[in-house]
């Protein structure tokens, strides 16, 4: 084949699909024994349309006759591959240089000499088969040199007939072309940056490779930053001066769009604007100060206002900038550390940017699942419960201030009343997570809070730390205690007015007191004694099976009351409890002289030291017959712990039946009355246990009334109105479970209080 030949054969293969053009040459059919070799599909011409085509094209190799329509073979003689090669990838790369010239050319007359497509396999026939990545390469940066220059020309010429604001929008609408062609080269030229540049270390993507020419050509240049800067100076002055937007606006955040986007906004806008706003605002002070003579008040007032109405222009854009489509991550990881740090300022200031995007379901949600957490986690805590409440009282108050201070709507100038409902529910589900201990401890920390008079207080259950303070008069006023029954018993029980009788008890037994004390000589001892007569079903105190053996005359004084009791009332029995009781002693030491507010048990102990300096464990517990561990702990507060008013031998927390015991002469304390705490036992799993059955116990006799009040009020009833009208009925008491109420129903039926239907066993009837 000759050189004529392989241009004819050129424009052949060129032609489109559909061309008849293989119907020009004649064809043979060559079968060289090596059919078995050729791949199973073959090729067919139009008249193989049908889809048995191709069996039949196989039944026709190796010599079998074929018809006009079959496969075609092309024979090319005297032709080196590689001429035809080199007029290819010459030709592609022309072609690939005259269409870069076109698109990076602006406004351009020229037309692209083919379509996208064919510039793109000219790419790929360069780069891949060609191996002349480097020349396209070398040619793109050449025409992209060309190209930022011609538009840095272009925009010096614009400003001959533009203002400095207008002149923005012409290097906005060049920067648009500019990017715009570079992702269209980006996806045209894809076979030079997959193929060519990210082989060869240290060339740049096209994508750089055109952004570094732009900067180079035109952003570097003195002039265009003048020009940019005078427009945005422009711009800034003619908000300032007018005090609202300009109408060109978009002109400038277009411009900050793109500036970002070449990595030139801090130097070019950014540091610019900052050192304007500097400039502007000291003149305008200058002037206001020096000009207008405003005083520091009035002075303070115009600037924050001017502050504020220069922030509020441009608030709105960046704070959507930031927050939109990161508000879930912001709010997740946020809320924790700021509530750490107990940083109301920074919640408020969260929560000002979030209401600003309507996004405060989001961190009200977030601020709700980490109290929740955090509530779940205190009571959880079984190693630090001795602090529970307080750690729960402390985040409490916080939340409580978070409310007030960082929550606020600024319409109501109230807190939030989503974050507040979100607040309660969170304390109420933390409390889930144990079922009893959180009631037991905050009885505690009631009763500690009442004794000291405070009024703030968690109001929960009644416990026989109640009785003991009033029995003990450490309460700092009876009104408190009053209106804390009275409150209790509204709002959860109203077997908290058993309160009532104890304040009886206590008003009773103070008459029959003075009418005692009024018996006796003036100067008598007997003076000294108080006691307390109580009815033992409205005190919380279990009879004591073993009690302390009293010095005589304690016995003396005691025997003395129950003669005066018995002669006001007969047939009553007192009975004895040493364990509350109390005493004070006037102790001796060898700095002063101090009145010791002790326990009787501690008492009666202290005053074994007046018939001897020193004494032995055993020889205690013989002169006291006391309970062996309420002995320990007695002798413990006494000598272990930190008034120490007895010494023991050997020195140590803890109390053994081997330990010698001495009176501390050597005693100091700067306070004439001093006291001296008990060490109360702790509670034991058994114990524990034993006071939950008392707590079902009672729950179910609630239970069963309830029931019968409701089966005798409505006479029929099917079971889930039984089930829903009880809960509702207690529900201020406690929350019973459903299978307990099952349980009590079917022992009221099996007590003949109820009986079922005969034909509904769902339905019960009271009887009467």
């Amino acid at each position: 084949m000759h050189s004529n030949d392989v241009e004819a054969l050129f424009t052949l293969l060129s032609l489109p699909a559909k061309s008849k053009g293989f119907t020009a040459y004649q064809y043979t059919v060559v079968d060289d024994g090596s059919a078995s070799s050729r791949p199973n599909k073959m090729p067919r011409l139009d008249a193989d349309s049908d889809p048995g085509s191709a069996s039949r094209s196989r039944d026709r190799v190796k010599g079998k006759s074929v018809e006009k329509d079959g496969p075609l073979t092309v024979q090319i003689h005297d032709f080196v591959a590689q001429a035809l090669d080199s007029l290819i990838y010459d030709s592609s790369l022309a072609r690939l240089k005259f269409c870069l010239r076109v698109i990076l050319t602006k406004e351009s007359r020229e037309i692209l000499p083919t379509t996208y497509e064919g510039v793109y396999n000219d790419c790929r026939v360069v780069v891949c088969p060609g191996a002349k990545g480097a020349v396209l390469y070398d040619i793109l940066a050449m025409e992209l040199d060309r190209s930022c220059c011609n538009l840095r020309n272009e925009l010096g010429k614009a400003m001959e007939d533009e203002d400095s604001i207008e002149w923005l929008n012409r290097f906005v609408q060049v920067c648009t072309w500019f990017e715009g062609q570079v992702m269209l080269i980006r996806a045209l030229l894809a076979y030079l940056d997959r193929a060519h540049v990210l082989k060869t270390p240290g060339l740049l993507s096209i994508h750089d490779l055109a952004f570094t020419s732009f900067r180079r050509h035109v952003l570097d240049y003195t002039n265009i930053i003048d020009l940019i800067q005078a427009g945005v100076s422009d711009w800034l002055s003619w908000e300032r001066n007018e005090g609202t937007e300009n109408p060109r606006r978009v002109y400038v955040r277009d411009l900050v769009t793109h500036l970002v986007n070449h990595s030139a906004y801090s130097i070019i806008f950014e540091r610019f604007v900052s050192e304007q706003t500097l400039a502007y605002f000291s003149e305008e002070a200058e002037k206001k100060i020096h000009q207008w003579g405003l005083t520091p008040e009035r002075f303070l007032e115009h600037a924050a206002q001017r502050r504020l109405t220069t922030v509020s222009l441009v608030e709105r854009t960046a704070r959507r900038g930031l927050l939109e489509g990161r508000l879930d991550w912001l709010a997740s990881g946020a809320i924790e550390p700021l509530m750490k740090a107990r940083g109301t300022d920074q919640l408020n200031t969260a929560y000002t940017e979030f209401a600003a995007v309507e996004g405060l379901n989001i961190l009200c949600r977030e601020f709700k699942i980490y109290v929740q957490n955090v509530v779940a986690n205190i009571i959880e805590d079984t190693e630090h419960e001795d602090t529970m409440i307080e750690r729960l009282l402390e985040f409490k108050v916080f939340c409580e201030e978070a409310l007030q201070t960082a929550f606020i709507d600024p319409q109501t100038n109230q807190p939030n009343r989503e974050f507040s409902y979100a607040l309660t529910d969170a304390f109420a589900y933390g409390f889930k997570a144990r079922k009893n201990k959180p009631a037991e401890l905050i009885a505690k920390h009631l009763d500690r809070l009442m004794r000291r008079g405070q009024r703030d207080m968690s109001d929960r259950i009644q416990t026989d730390k109640d009785a003991r303070r009033l029995l003990l008069e450490r309460s700092a006023s009876d009104d408190f205690e009053k209106a804390m029954l009275k409150k209790l018993k509204e709002k959860y029980d109203p077997e908290f007015g058993m309160g009532d009788h104890m304040f009886n008890d206590l008003a009773l037994s103070r008459d029959l007191l003075h009418e005692y004390r009024g018996r006796l000589a003036e100067g008598s001892r007997q003076r000294n004694l108080s006691v307390m007569v109580l009815q033992r079903s409205h005190w919380p105190f279990a009879s004591r099976k073993k009690d302390v053996d009293l010095p005589l005359w304690m016995q003396s004084e005691l025997a003395a009351y129950v003669k005066f009791y018995k002669s006001k009332h007969q047939g009553h029995k007192l009975d004895w409890d040493h364990s509350i009781g109390t005493a004070t002693l006037k102790s001796r030491f060898s700095s002063a002289t101090k009145d010791l507010t002790v326990s009787l048990y501690q008492a009666v102990v202290l005053l074994l030291f007046n018939e001897s300096a020193e004494l032995g464990y055993k020889q205690i517990l013989e002169a006291t017959r006391m309970d062996e561990g309420e002995l320990k702990r007695t002798l413990q507060s006494l000598a272990c712990a930190n008034k120490k008013v007895l010494r023991k031998q050997p020195v140590g927390k803890d109390v053994n039946e081997r330990d010698v015991f001495y009176f501390n002469s050597e005693f100091t304390d700067p306070r004439a009355k001093v006291h001296i705490n008990s060490i109360q036992a702790k509670e034991t799993p058994e114990e524990s246990t034993r006071a939950q059955s008392h707590i079902d116990s009672d729950r179910k006799h609630y239970l069963d009334a309830a029931i019968v009040r409701i089966m005798k009020a409505k006479k029929e009833l099917m079971y889930e109105q039984v089930k829903t009208q009880t809960i509702e009925a207690v529900k201020n008491h406690f929350v019973p479970e459903v299978s307990v109420i099952k349980q009590r129903i079917a022992g009221l039926v099996e007590q003949e209080y109820l009986r079922r239907d005969e034909d509904d066993m769902n339905r019960y009837i009271y009887v009467a």
